[in-house]
């Protein structure tokens, strides 16, 4: 392995692939920063010009530049709470807080750090134990996926702090996720006869919509007020906070590569596992929601690592782990290549490299991200009368090149409008897009169990992980209930002994 890393090494050292690498990064860095441009889209996008390349420097481009478009969705969560990719949505419940109170610098930097550090731990991990991981990962079937989709849906329910409009707002995510047609037997649900909702709903207009759109609106109610940027000083290395967060950033780290080696399961979800564990591990969850430095660390390294884990299954097993690793394994196809358990013996050359280009691109994210967030950030000087609708046609761009639909448009103005509401009354806008994530993952694994086990519901006891996730997800809501009733107990008992 030591001399496949050089060997590795030295290909990417190449002068060519090194502005490749640099390339990517930067590439990745404006995409992942614009909300509505996620990796996946960039790839897409950049792989017809792979096509002229040598397989190396196009898998070198096309993994760098998912790798790092994952990091920059945090700039805009922070920033503007409008996340510039699905991964980053759990980084905006306290990076924008952060910078509400003015510490926009310390949260990016927190975010900075813990990108590269999740996406070095995922690396390494991927150099290290991909076939042990791949093996791990064979484990998991249908009934495995079913109850780590309920822990997760449970987990964010009771983050808002009302488990009943957390369950609701999972119930109405659930709703989204069921519309179109029915993975399983193709028959069309809550459709209304239109086309356009035949293929369901995208996610990416329901992020944008309740979080950006919605955060304008709000914006434009409260007045014209913007922030200024002549404080704004990001400091990546500040060891104090290092202290504060480096417990959370280890174990987000682990978190996200578990659950990004998982196929189907992506990045999104290991940032809300992750950011749930953090709240579950913390001693004051109040700080939770308005601005927690930990609340930033966890989904940051949690996502940037699941995003390198997700490369283990496509090299392994020639299974994709994510969106956007199936179009890299489509890449793989067109340049005549196949993965699978005997493709790292055979393309050793071309896999190590993309190894060591991914441990560089981290390093690459801790060296452009302060400058190219200082320019960034200048439009934290403009007036947001001016600053709002340009994020509004950023959307509107961004969400219109999904699927070059004006539906999806339409449908994110309307969540939008839906999120200013729904925000007014304390709704908890994570849990609807939990719900949405989660939603045909949990449907589609239920019923492949029940066919396994021929409608018996007693498979998902008789397996042993899925019963201890379940088993979690049972303990994790009777604590929401319970903690408040022992609260006012333990209240009662005590004002009865001081009277």
């Amino acid at each position: 392995m030591i001399e496949d890393l050089i060997g590795g090494l030295g290909v990417v050292m190449q002068p060519l692939n090194l502005l490749i690498l640099a390339s990517a990064v930067l590439i990745g860095f404006v995409g992942g920063a614009l909300p509505g441009i996620s990796g996946v889209i960039l790839v897409v996008i950049l792989l017809p010009v792979t096509y002229t390349m040598e397989p190396t420097g196009a898998f070198m481009l096309l993994t760098a530049i998912y790798a790092s478009s994952v990091f920059s969705g945090l700039i805009t969560a922070i920033l503007y709470r409008a996340p510039g990719t699905p991964e980053a949505v759990m980084t905006a419940l306290d990076g924008y807080p952060m910078t509400q109170k003015g510490e926009a610098g310390k949260a990016l930097g927190i975010g900075i750090l813990s990108s590269a550090f999740g996406g070095i731990v995922g690396t390494i991990v991927l150099i290290v134990a991909t076939p042990m991981l791949a093996d791990i990962a064979l484990q998991f079937s249908s009934p495995e996926f079913f109850a780590l989709a309920v822990l997760g849906l449970t987990v964010v329910a009771s983050l808002g702090g009302n488990l009943l409009l957390g369950l609701i707002g999972v119930c109405i995510g659930l709703l989204i996720a069921s519309v179109g047609l029915d993975p399983l037997t193709g028959t069309a649900r809550f459709t209304f006869g239109s086309l356009h909702l035949m293929s369901g709903i995208n996610l990416i207009p329901v992020i944008i919509g309740l979080f950006a759109i919605s955060e304008v609106l709000k914006r434009c109610q409260e007045g014209d007020i913007h922030l200024s940027t002549k404080s704004f000083k990001i400091r990546i290395f500040d060891w104090p906070v290092i202290r504060e967060i480096r417990g959370t950033v280890a174990r987000s780290s682990i978190i996200g590569t578990a659950i990004g080696i998982l196929p189907g399961i992506g990045a999104s979800t290991a940032a809300m596992v992750a950011y749930s564990e953090t709240v579950r591990w913390s001693k004051d969850r109040k700080r939770f929601g308005r601005g927690a430095p930990e609340g930033v660390a966890a989904p940051e390294s949690a996502n940037n690592a699941a995003a390198i884990g997700a490369l283990v299954p496509l090299f392994a097993l020639g299974i994709p782990g994510s969106g956007t690793t199936a179009v890299i394994l489509g890449a793989f196809i067109v340049h005549g290549l196949t993965p699978g358990p005997t493709f790292m013996t055979g393309n050793s050359d071309l896999i190590y490299a993309v190894f060591v280009g991914l441990m560089l691109v981290n390093v690459l994210i801790l060296v452009f991200s302060k400058p190219f967030i200082a320019v960034l950030s200048k439009l934290l000087d403009v007036p947001y009368s001016a600053l709002g609708p340009v994020i509004v046609i950023c959307c509107i761009v961004g969400t219109y090149s999904v699927q070059n639909s004006m539906m999806d448009v339409w449908l994110m103005l309307g969540f939008g409008l839906a999120g200013f509401l729904l925000e007014k009354i304390g709704f908890p806008l994570v849990s609807i897009i939990l719900g949405v994530v989660l939603g045909p993952i949990a449907e589609s694994e239920l019923r492949r169990s029940l066919a396994m086990s021929r409608g018996d519901f007693s498979i998902f006891a008789e397996r042993p992980i899925s019963a201890i996730l379940l088993g979690l997800a049972v303990i994790l809501v009777s604590a929401t209930v319970l903690a408040p009733m022992l609260q006012r107990r333990k209240l009662r008992k005590t004002a009865a002994k001081q009277s």
